[in-house]
């Protein structure tokens, strides 16, 4: 049986091991809010069904669904898909599913944070997000996993880890005022030594320009592995980006890991910039805590990428830069297959690849 842990996972001799180590499987979890997902949620339904499909080729796939749409989903999803019923408000599995931890010895564990979508009430994205805070604890319990609560509010996408004692996250999302206000940055910096396991964390400053997540790490930049990163770059010096690229690039650079070693960057150009259109915009039904209006900027980036025993699944988002983003994937991952899925309309609703999956280590 499944039991939560009174004990802290570091202290157990657990920590998170890096998104390029082997995974038993990945968890998604199907879309069809109205007021985030244009047209009734068909065509990001479609392309969650290719995501699954592209990491089903060498990972196996849980895909959580709502009793109302689970026959949909059944019916679009290949056979070797795992569909689930679980509630859920929305569909961002990084956010909502557990971080796993694992000790070395074949066992794992999985650390259930507190979700407030992205701001509770301060300026989270939508009331009520509680069937969201319960996914991370119902996965544990299929899984028949021991857990731990951390007890403090944070999400999968606020984090990168290099599994060799370095996490990566950065300012504007883990020291908004509208996830852990009591809490100093010296406070929550000991909560993700205590639960990750990690030795170092280094804080960036800032994530993606107009990122309505308060700028996630994983928008920014990826881990490749220990002492390798990707990061969000641009050359316009007109696009605000620019100077949220260079801050970044100049902290990465300066910076050393847990192990002393100095960071390799590989630059990645963003897509775009990209646009809500007026037709997409015209099919998503409108609400209180999501802006969805034409001509918002998009948080267009290729570093939400997912690695996955052996592959990389890349968001395609733009003709122009698709394939310099692949290149440079090429380039830092040689021993992986790139593979590439249309991804606009996982975009339109706020993010991307990496957003909508999380991975459970293989032990």
């Amino acid at each position: 049986m499944a039991k939560v842990c009174k004990t802290k996972p570091a202290a157990d001799g657990f920590d998170m091991p890096g998104e390029h180590e082997p995974h038993a499987e990945i968890w998604m979890a199907w879309p069809e809010r109205s007021d985030n997902w244009r047209d009734g949620a068909k065509p990001a339904q479609g392309c969650f069904v290719e995501v699954a499909r592209a990491i089903a080729e060498v990972t196996p796939v849980t895909m959580a669904v709502s009793a109302a749409q689970y026959e949909n989903a059944r019916g679009r999803l290949p056979e070797n898909i795992r569909v689930v019923e679980m509630s859920t408000n929305d569909s961002w599995m990084r956010d909502i599913g557990p971080t796993y931890v694992t000790n070395g010895q074949g066992e794992r564990r999985g650390i259930q944070w507190d979700f407030n979508a992205w701001g509770g009430l301060v300026d989270g994205l939508y009331f009520p997000w509680d069937k969201d805070d319960q996914v991370a604890g119902k996965i544990c319990e299929i899984l028949r996993d021991d857990s731990y609560k951390a007890g403090i509010i944070l999400e999968g996408g606020a984090i990168h880890t290099d599994g060799d004692g370095t996490l990566f996250t950065n300012e504007e999302c883990l020291l908004h005022p509208s996830r852990n206000a009591n809490m100093s940055q010296d406070e929550i910096e000991q909560v993700l030594k205590d639960n990750l396991g990690v030795e170092k964390v280094l804080w960036l400053p800032e994530g993606l320009f107009n990122d309505e997540t308060n700028g996630h790490i994983d928008n920014l930049m990826h881990v490749v592995k220990p002492g390798e990163v990707i990061l969000s770059w641009t050359e316009d010096t007109r696009d605000p980006q620019y100077e949220i690229s260079q801050r970044a690039f100049a902290f990465l650079s300066n910076a050393t890991d847990a192990k002393d070693r100095t960071l390799k960057i590989h630059k990645i150009h963003i897509p775009g910039p990209l646009y809500l259109t007026e037709r997409e915009a015209a099919g998503i039904d409108m609400s209180d805590g999501m802006e969805r209006e034409a001509g918002q900027r998009l948080a267009g980036s290729y570093a939400n990428f997912l690695i996955t025993n052996g592959r990389i699944i890349m968001p395609l988002l733009d003709p122009k830069w698709d394939d310099p983003a692949r290149q440079v994937l090429q380039a830092a991952f040689p021993e992986h297959e790139i593979v590439g899925v249309a991804a606009r309309e996982i975009l339109l609703g706020g993010g991307n690849i990496h957003c909508i999956t999380q991975q459970v280590p293989a032990v």
